[in-house]
């Protein structure tokens, strides 16, 4: 034979194995707490932190985009007036944001 059989040589692993993934694992499970959960929990807290201090008058947003000024709180329940004489009852978790005040009455003259 003109050409002798070559064998390829069994070189050692790359990296230290599973020593060297372990930093990494870490750096990705650090990244993902201060960008999806740590942001998460804070916005839950600042919700219901508005949600207990919900009063009579205030103007509020609702998560289906209707706007209104709070008449009554009940319990889970707050009965939201949406236009003079129509009021509807929502539970408190479905109040997305509080309006400043006189935002509606800008709103009415438009």
């Amino acid at each position: 034979m003109l050409i002798s059989e070559v064998y390829a040589q069994a070189s050692a692993p790359a990296g230290g194995g599973m020593l060297m993934e372990l930093p990494l694992i870490a750096l990705v499970i650090a990244i993902f707490y201060f960008v999806v959960i740590r942001p998460q929990t804070k916005r839950v807290k600042e919700q219901k932190s508005m949600i207990e201090a919900l009063q009579k008058g205030d103007e509020v947003a609702t998560s289906g985009g209707e706007l209104g000024r709070v008449t009554k709180i009940t319990g889970n329940y707050v009965i939201l007036e949406v236009s003079p004489n129509v009021e509807v009852i929502l539970q408190k978790t479905a109040i997305q944001t509080l309006l400043p005040k006189g935002t509606l009455k800008s709103i009415e003259k438009e």
